[in-house]
């Protein structure tokens, strides 16, 4: 079986959590996307792992990941994380693998990716690590791939700090460097978990151009990423807060209102650690926005959807969610394009009754309280999607499974 799990927002719904949960009846997971711009946050046993580029699967003894064509690769932030999991007690070696294909990012692509952004007329709100810059000489015809490192005419084209730079990685990426499509084939036969990075609202073609990554975060992303065919991918999950957040500038129709919700906000921010393990900026949040969710489903051919935080809500007589758009008089119910469209929509609100129960005990969907399976059955009438797996907290036990996406 090959799996393939995707963010349904915009980022930072809990991806790392749930590729290292099925990752464990997975022979092999690979990156497909994205850069040291992601964070996937995992605990284990309470104890917290921040990874960057690494597949969440690496946690697993004996389990071999993959980063994936359609990365682009920081070595050195690479190697620094890779030294982390080391001082952490996790082997690595021998168990991590990157694609001839990825691309590289070379030090002064960061100065480059905020300089052009603060440039902008309207900043994108980029993370700086240089993923823009790095897809961007993808794009033009003049990246650097793990595969040119030994073509003695493309790399005489660096020099100064760039070519010290890849001299100082340049052996080590190389004992790394794998054909991906001749190791996917040779494992075809195996469970395969695809990992995609930030999400489906910041895919570079499908979510909130120009507010969106430079990568593909699509599940679409997940065959052209990993040197595969899409008729290869078995199964889509795309991966969704009880609420919605976002890092960066662009439109979010179902924003708190600051001045209104203010406390509301706050209180989300705390209780779900919203903050970017990344940069470390608090994440702006706002009601589930149905609309945005349901494209998401449509837009990339989900099979089934991942709720997490669900627990957040547990202390709330009420909760509510966005399930349309008013912008300028008009109620919209299709997630639009047009940016003026998008900035203008205020968020039309059904509201549910709370639970008032904790949920991190529960271990059934069957136990879950009334109230929190109406909320989740109204999720799926709207979508169109079932909810195959639902989280109530950060450790791995913190979850339950309605339908198993090996089987």
């Amino acid at each position: 079986m090959k799996v393939v799990i995707i963010g349904a927002q915009w980022g930072d719904e809990g991806k790392g959590k749930i590729v290292d949960y099925l990752a464990e009846s997975a022979n092999y997971v690979v990156r497909y996307s994205g850069g040291p711009n992601a964070g996937h946050t995992i605990v284990v046993d309470g104890k917290q792992y921040a990874l960057h580029q690494v597949p969440s699967g690496i946690l697993y003894p004996q389990k071999k990941v993959f980063l994936g064509a359609g990365m682009v690769i920081d070595p050195e932030a690479l190697f620094n994380e890779l030294q982390m999991l080391k001082d952490n007690g996790i082997n690595w070696e021998g168990r991590v693998f990157i694609s001839d294909r990825a691309h590289l990012i070379l030090p002064k692509y960061r100065t480059m990716d905020k300089e052009r952004d603060a440039a902008r007329p309207r900043p994108i709100g980029t993370t700086g690590r240089g993923i823009g810059i790095a897809y961007g000489e993808k794009a033009n015809r003049d990246g650097l791939r793990l595969a040119d490192l030994d073509w003695t005419e493309k790399m005489s084209e660096y020099t100064g700090e760039d070519k010290e730079y890849l001299d100082k990685y340049k052996d080590r990426l190389i004992a790394m460097r794998v054909d991906l499509t001749s190791e996917m084939w040779k494992y075809r036969k195996e469970n395969i978990l695809f990992e995609g990075a930030q999400g489906a609202m910041l895919d570079i073609d499908s979510g909130t151009y120009p507010y969106v990554s430079s990568g593909p975060s699509c599940a679409a992303g997940a065959a052209v990423g990993s040197g595969i065919g899409p008729h290869d991918l078995d199964r889509i999950l795309g991966v969704f807060k009880a609420y919605e957040t976002r890092v960066g500038n662009g439109a979010m129709p179902s924003e708190f209102n600051n001045e209104s919700e203010g406390e509301l906000c706050e209180y989300v921010r705390k209780t779900g650690r919203e903050y970017g393990v990344t940069t470390g900026r608090a994440r702006r949040c706002g009601y589930l926005d149905l609309v945005a969710l349901r494209y998401a489903c449509r837009v990339n051919s989900l099979d089934g959807l991942v709720l997490t935080h669900l627990d957040i809500y547990d202390d709330m007589d009420q909760i509510e969610a966005c399930v349309a758009y008013d912008i300028n008089g008009k109620i919209v119910t299709d997630f639009p394009a047009n940016v003026e469209a998008l900035n203008a929509a205020k968020p039309i609100l059904e509201k549910f009754s709370g639970w008032k129960t904790p949920l991190k005990e529960i271990k059934s969907y069957d136990a879950l309280p009334e109230n929190a399976r109406k909320y989740i059955e109204y999720i799926e009438d709207y979508t169109g999607t079932p909810v195959s797996i639902v989280s109530v907290g950060y450790e791995r036990d913190e979850t339950f499974i309605r339908s198993d996406p090996w089987k």
